[in-house]
């Protein structure tokens, strides 16, 4: 996962940990030896914004988003000679002149194609962070991150305490492969706890006896916070 970030001093290039409360909480619970957080590659090079999943920026940098996308989009009116390219970034310079976010404009799958490699900035998922947050790195990564469309499953032992990302929508087959690809081979199903009955419950042992863990297919749809463990073929 790559996160953009414009206009943020406090945050430099480099890797980044989406810290989660939750995982202290696990790693405390199954007296795991250490915790592994869900790590970005943070991205503050303009010219490789185009590479990221999102981008994270203050609130008073949006015009600044806008300004870099409209310059793009002139230009590549003025030099374009397919109808197809022009018709789209007219739609593009209509939008961006109301101040709003590419984001905001439907695309066809051949459109998206026509555009892919485009240093287009707000085409992009963007997280506009308040004044107050642009002090707290820990909680502004946290918060790009889901509003970037990921949400983070666990898994647990006395070894580690494993966050791990998955997009929204993500089913158990795909989470199986986020850990190994033999996993997700041999998948035969995952038991699921919820995070919240996993802690009231204080263990697995007591989820099982209220009947908190439940045996789901490939097809199961990942919930945000899910303690998970994969059976599969080996």
């Amino acid at each position: 996962m790559k996160i953009g970030i414009v206009g943020i001093d406090a945050i430099s290039q480099g890797k980044g940990n989406i810290a989660d409360s939750r995982l202290d909480i696990l790693a405390d619970l199954f007296k795991s030896a250490k915790k592994v957080c869900i790590q970005a590659d943070l991205v503050t090079e303009k010219a490789k914004l185009v590479e990221c999943d999102g981008i994270i920026a203050p609130e008073g940098a949006k015009l600044d988003l806008i300004i870099n996308d409209i310059e793009f989009v002139e230009a590549r009116l003025e030099r374009s000679e397919d109808e197809s390219e022009k018709k789209l970034f007219t739609r593009f310079k209509e939008e961006l002149d109301q101040e709003n976010f590419l984001s905001n404009v439907p695309l066809s799958e051949d459109e998206k194609k026509l555009i892919a490699g485009y240093s287009l900035w707000t085409i992009k998922p963007i997280y506009l962070a308040k004044p107050e947050e642009v002090e707290d790195k820990n909680k502004l990564l946290y918060a790009g991150y889901y509003h970037f469309g990921y949400i983070s499953f666990f898994t647990a032992g006395e070894k580690d305490a494993h966050a791990w990302s998955v997009k929204i929508g993500s089913n158990a087959w795909e989470a199986a492969g986020c850990i190994h690809s033999d996993i997700q081979k041999g998948f035969i199903r995952a038991e699921v706890v919820a995070f919240k009955d996993l802690v009231d419950d204080k263990g697995l042992t007591q989820a099982k006896a209220n009947n908190h863990m439940r045996l789901e297919n490939k097809e199961y749809l990942v919930q945000d916070g899910d303690y998970m463990v994969f059976r599969f073929n080996k």
